[in-house]
């Protein structure tokens, strides 16, 4: 017995001096110093794979300018306006993703390519070379703040999009873009929360992040330790007007999905199933005397849709979509957008005290600007000078749109491929003057462009939504 105890416990020694040995050695090969020029080194790696495909965005255009002048009799002043942001590559063919902020008033964008040879001394990074493009906008998305430009002619190296389901809190991140107008910077930072909401009730969520942003890296990509991107950057929470830690960024499966659409339509297509929803309050359960304080409750169904049609009622409690737990309004204003029409979406219950079970076909519901769009011929729509496809505004159309402020004027169906022209219109848009003069139709339109000089200064007067609106700009020279 003694024999055996000794010999198990001479391995045991063995073992442990093994072990000693073992870390004296990695602890000699791996010092401190060492293991600090390893992360050093993959930062450097890191920044050289991505900062190829980061942009920096200079837009000029037209807008309000503050003249210092509080007596000022008109007291609106429009003039010519700068501004710069950031975005990245998303397709080697030209596609460059930034936020539809950055390209307000747009009137012309040029991007600036990095110089892809790279610097071999901190002083050369000083070098103002850069290749300047110019590029044209194929879809904005204001209500996300998502745009996409084109540049024709290059191939460009893309970044990957990272799936946003595989982001953690804690996670390391870095902000490319031009803060401050300061070309190809970054910045180094954590996950902070992997989803912030404005408001508990509202679709958009944003990733948080303490790593740097400031104005000029609007539309940057955020990336992750192995070069994707896992947001675009967008818009800080700051007392002072500068960098405080607080920094929110579009998540990537929201860019992934706009990106496709925007290319192919111009602007972002919903699935819906025709219902609302809204977060459950304490307070709103307590007064509904509702079976469950949390989650998702429909708060409307519109007569004739896919959701009254399958039977969904107002006051059912949203358990799961799916088959998956849904307790927030982005998750579902997410899961219906990246469906389908005709997709059946598997909703759970709770009706009371009943649980229930319902198939849900998603809709698509298509524009009626989307539906002209179709019907648009390129060379009878085309309106080259603004870039755009338009068609008059006949009585028949004026009876559909409903709202529409003037007779006469051209409705805005969609931009025009092939066009460079960067005038901030939008589809949907009704122009209804130019410099003044009532524009009766398209030919109209096209008679009253032709007959300006060139560089001469253009105002549109155009109905968006509900108000009236001037867009301001100057023809090519």
């Amino acid at each position: 017995m003694r024999v055996c105890t000794f010999r198990l416990m001479s391995v045991v020694q063995a073992i442990l001096m093994a072990a000693t040995l073992g870390s004296q050695a990695i602890a000699q090969t791996t010092s401190p110093a060492s293991a600090l020029r390893q992360f050093d080194d993959s930062i450097q790696a890191l920044v050289e794979k991505v900062s190829p495909s980061v942009v920096q965005i200079v837009v000029a255009g037209f807008g309000q300018v503050d003249e210092g002048d509080t007596n000022h009799a008109a007291g609106l002043v429009i003039g010519p306006q700068h501004a710069i942001g950031a975005g990245f590559v998303i397709d080697s063919s030209g596609y460059i993703v930034t936020n539809a902020h950055v390209l307000q008033g747009a009137q012309e964008v040029n991007v600036v390519l990095p110089d892809r040879n790279g610097t071999k001394t901190p002083l050369q990074s000083l070098s103002t070379h850069g290749t300047v493009a110019p590029a044209h906008v194929v879809g904005i998305a204001g209500d996300i703040d998502l745009a996409v430009l084109k540049v024709d002619g290059l191939t460009l190296p893309a970044l990957p999009v990272a799936r946003y389901a595989d982001l953690k809190q804690g996670e390391l991140v870095f902000a490319f873009g031009s803060p401050g107008g300061l070309r190809n910077s970054v910045s180094m930072g954590v996950i902070s929360s992997t989803a912030r909401q404005v408001s508990s009730d509202s679709a958009m969520v944003f990733i948080q992040t303490d790593a740097a942003i400031n104005p000029g890296n609007s539309g940057g990509p955020l990336v992750n330790a192995n070069g994707e991107v896992v947001g675009v950057d967008t818009f800080i929470l700051s007392q002072s007007g500068g960098n405080e830690g607080l920094g929110f960024a579009i998540p990537s499966n929201l860019v992934r999905v706009s990106y496709q659409q925007l290319r192919e339509f111009g602007h972002v297509r919903r699935g819906s199933i025709g219902a609302s929803v809204q977060t459950v309050t304490p307070e709103l359960a307590e007064g509904l005397h509702l079976a469950r304080a949390s989650g998702l409750i429909v708060s409307d169904v519109a007569p004739g849709g896919s959701a009254e049609q399958a039977g969904l009622r107002v006051q059912d409690l949203i358990v799961a979509v799916d088959g998956e737990p849904m307790d927030n309004v982005p998750a579902l204003a997410f899961h219906l957008m990246a469906e389908d029409a005709g997709t059946i979406i598997h909703f759970a219950l709770l009706r009371g005290s009943d649980r229930v079970t319902l198939d849900v076909p998603v809709t698509v519901l298509p524009r009626r600007i989307d539906q002209l769009a179709a019907l648009a011929d390129p060379d009878q729509s085309l309106v080259r000078p603004l870039g755009i496809l338009g068609v008059g505004i006949t009585a028949d159309l004026a009876r559909q749109m409903g709202n529409l402020r003037a007779s006469g004027g051209v409705l805005v169906l969609a931009r025009a491929a092939g066009t460079t022209a960067n005038v901030p219109l939008e589809t949907g848009d009704v122009i209804l003057a130019v410099n003044g003069a009532a524009v009766r139709g398209i030919d109209d339109l096209r008679a009253t462009l032709a007959g300006l000089p060139a560089g001469g200064a253009v105002a549109l007067q155009i109905q968006r939504n509900e108000e009236l609106v001037y867009l301001a700009f100057r023809l090519p020279k």
